[in-house]
């Protein structure tokens, strides 16, 4: 993409002259006819202007924007509205404000689409980064005349999704952590340490304990096949991603770690808050609850749980309420589902959704907390355990030499 210069006359004949970025002489041909501008010359870039940070984007090299730089996005997209400034004046202010390079370009590509007469949602359809629930809403907010009030449900939305995955994510990382340091250092044992010592019992031709003997030939397992183990763990890892990676394997993955004792109710309980909340967002915006579901099960990330919305979203067509299909879900408790039906009997199942979200959000706060205290002390115990049993093998021929030579 580059700035184009061009030279055409309007309805009235007058000329007229400008520039504008595009990708091509049709697209700025293009552009001008929607402006009602009968194109005479167009002038394409100077080698000179090239713009390698466009080219890096263009070429998918530059860092991609996550949900963060979105929700900032979306934040100030919102008070804008609010303030009554034009919705393509929007976008150039934010435009030239945005330092993640991807996110400046999305933002101009979605304001030369709307430019051209395309709703903002179509704009930001064609975008990679706004996924269907966002681009739903921002329709939905379009057609209610209400855009700024749906894009600031979505920010807060967004952020406490990221909440959820920053907690689960932390949840996960810290013992991940603790015991590939604890690893680190019994490899380092094993390898640097305890051949030292067998040199020591070599020399003394001393009869070796089994305690010893077992820690010794595991030292001797660990320097003949380090590398290997290592390429066999690197290997391992890296079909075990592929394998997740495929629908199969997905649901696989999904299924175990939904089984796991404390971790699994995390991932559960933070799956329904963020289904609890999409839904609600969905409600208060006006999208129909067929339609809500629909793209709670495009946007849910764990496959079990999914496939139970589809479930739920066929009963809902079939005519039936939200609560009859969701109190047959195993893992879906039971109060929550009477608390959906005082929803729906009230005609205030948005607020109530939003309500349970946050009492989902509270459990996975607790659970993070007690799996932390958990696993920490469970993890110290193991690994200092083993480094007990390494330090009483290497030490035990000494002190039974010491008591024989008394």
């Amino acid at each position: 993409m580059g700035r184009w210069k061009w030279e055409g006359t309007d309805k009235t004949g007058k000329k007229m002259s400008g520039s504008m970025q595009a990708r091509s002489e049709r697209e700025v041909r293009k552009a001008l006819r929607a402006k009602s501008i009968r194109t005479r010359k167009v002038i394409p870039p100077s080698i000179l202007e090239f713009d390698l940070t466009e080219w890096m984007v263009d070429k998918g090299l530059a860092k991609s924007f996550g949900v963060f730089e979105l929700c900032s996005f979306t934040k100030q997209l919102a008070i804008m509205i609010d303030a009554g400034v034009p919705i393509l004046q929007c976008f150039e202010i934010l435009y030239k404000s945005e330092k993640n390079m991807v996110l400046k370009k999305t933002i101009q590509d979605i304001a030369i689409s709307v430019g051209e007469g395309k709703t903002i949602a179509d704009s930001m359809e064609k975008q990679s980064g706004f996924n269907k629930l966002y681009c739903s809403l921002v329709r939905a907010g379009e057609v209610g005349g209400i855009l700024d009030q749906i894009l600031r449900k979505l920010a807060e939305h967004m952020d406490r999704q990221q909440k959820i995955r920053t907690q689960i994510k932390s949840a996960m990382t810290y013992p991940a952590i603790v015991v590939l340091i604890g690893f680190v250092v019994i490899y380092g044992m094993m390898v640097f340490v305890v051949p030292k010592f067998i040199e020591m019992l070599q020399d003394s031709k001393q009869e070796v304990p089994f305690i010893t003997q077992m820690v010794v030939d595991v030292s001797n397992f660990f320097q003949s096949f380090a590398i290997h183990i290592v390429g066999a763990l690197i290997f391992a890892i890296i079909i075990l991603k592929s394998y997740i990676k495929t629908p199969g394997g997905k649901v696989v993955y999904d299924k175990l770690t939904m089984n796991i004792p404390i971790f699994g109710g995390i991932i559960v309980k933070g799956n329904l808050a963020s289904l609890t909340r999409t839904l609600s967002t969905m409600l208060s915006a006006g999208v129909a609850l067929v339609d809500a579901l629909n793209i709670c099960i495009d946007t849910i990330d764990n496959k079990i749980i999914a496939q139970d919305i589809v479930v739920v979203r066929k009963a809902v067509i079939e005519g039936k309420t939200l609560t009859e299909p969701l109190s047959k879900i195993e893992y879906f408790p039971d109060m929550v589902a009477q608390m959906i039906k005082v929803g729906e009997q009230t005609g205030n199942l948005d607020q109530m959704l939003l309500k349970i979200a946050d009492v989902f959000e509270e459990q996975v706060n607790v659970l993070v907390n007690n799996m932390t205290k958990l696993i920490e002390p469970i993890i110290i115990v193991v690994l200092g355990g083993i480094v007990a049993v390494i330090m009483i093998a290497m030490y035990l021929p000494i002190f039974m030499q010491a008591g024989g030579d008394d």
